[in-house]
């Protein structure tokens, strides 16, 4: 038994990579019934393989015409489908929209791409660090010196599979009310760029400067960082409002008058220094001693492997462990219709017979 408010929702998933196994994810922790149809003989079903949790696989050889007509008919099914191929690959294959919206006009068609359905870039190949490298995401993100990937979390998850979840079911509502099905162009770049929509507005207000390590919230500012403990590890401190910044100073011990200067970006390099002097006199536990749960804006900076453990995160269940593999738990939370994970990644095309009776398609005939 499926749980979680997109219970009843029917969504077929073509197997791909990074951000679409994502977005799967997302909507089967929420209940939705996502089916995903893979590759004959690929390979998959590996327990630590978090991000295709939760689903059923179907698999299928599209270059078989049966085959293709199997996928058509468990789209006329669904109310929602999406795919990550470079523009062009659906047609290719004969399960473009135009063909499946002509069969299920209510269809809610997700098309996920780095560089959009068209543009002078929507052939080429690319990855995160480049979606994200030309909306000025990641012009804004490291040191100093240079840019820094912050991970795939930007451009793939972020700009991409939260933006595709988003899309379909604001489509599935649409068709609903409507009739009318659609096809939503999720393009990593521009969503990327909507990430960025409140340092665009800083910029246009001339409260935000290109270089980076310079701002209030890119480590420029000595309240807003990660320091350095005696042992190694990090903290960090995000004390922006004036009375987060004097419960920084009085937990710090910091009496220099210069630190009265908060908002001074001419001394934020000299009270860097000082701060990070300051912080490396102690270790990670014992300023987690100082300044743990107040209202100076404080966390320590975890590891992987110590995140789960850490109180809060125990506390709230943030992490849970499926077949023995630790992993985020479904997310958000809702009061009337938890989510909850489904189950461990499939192995490929184990649920190919229950799904296609289940779903009252046949099975291609050369299967």
């Amino acid at each position: 038994m499926r749980q979680g408010p997109l219970t009843g929702l029917k969504i077929v998933e073509f197997a791909g990579i990074g951000p679409g196994p994502f977005c799967g994810m997302l909507l089967s922790d929420l209940g939705a019934d996502v089916v995903r149809i893979d590759r004959i003989g690929a390979r998959g079903g590996a327990k630590t393989d978090v991000t295709a949790r939760g689903r059923r696989s179907v698999a299928l050889d599209l270059k078989d015409p049966a085959a293709v007509e199997t996928a058509l008919a468990l789209m006329d099914k669904a109310d929602a489908v999406f795919e990550g191929f470079r523009p062009g690959v659906m047609e290719r294959l004969g399960l473009g929209p135009d063909v499946a919206l002509k069969r299920n006009p209510k269809l809610v068609y997700g098309r996920m791409t780095g560089w959009g359905q068209f543009g002078p870039y929507a052939q080429a190949a690319g990855h995160d660090i480049n979606y994200i490298s030309i909306v000025g995401a990641l012009h804004a993100i490291g040191t100093a010196e240079k840019p820094v990937p912050p991970l795939n979390l930007v451009g793939d998850f972020g700009g991409g599979a939260l933006y595709l979840a988003f899309g379909l079911l604001a489509g599935v509502i649409h068709a609903r009310a409507s009739g009318r099905g659609q096809v939503i162009d999720c393009a990593m770049t521009d969503g990327a760029a909507s990430l960025m929509a409140m340092f665009y507005g800083m910029s246009a207000a001339g409260g935000w400067s290109d270089q980076r390590k310079s701002n209030l919230l890119d480590g420029g500012a000595q309240f807003y960082d990660t320091y350095e403990c005696s042992c190694g590890r990090f903290i960090s401190l995000g004390s922006i409002e004036p009375q987060f910044y004097a419960l920084l100073l009085e937990k710090a011990g910091l009496e220099d008058p210069a630190f009265k200067a908060q908002m001074d970006r001419g001394a934020w390099p000299d009270l860097k220094a000082k701060l990070a002097a300051v912080i490396k006199s102690k270790s990670r536990d014992e300023w987690c001693k100082i300044m743990d749960a107040t209202d100076v804006c404080f966390a320590p900076v975890l590891s992987l492997a110590e995140a789960p453990s850490h109180p809060h995160n125990a506390a709230r269940k943030t992490f849970v462990e499926v077949e023995g593999v630790m992993q985020p738990a479904p997310a958000p939370r809702f009061s009337a219709t938890p989510g909850a994970i489904q189950g461990p990644a499939p192995a490929i095309g184990a649920h190919t017979d229950d799904v296609l009776a289940e779903w009252g398609v046949k099975a291609p005939a050369t299967a």
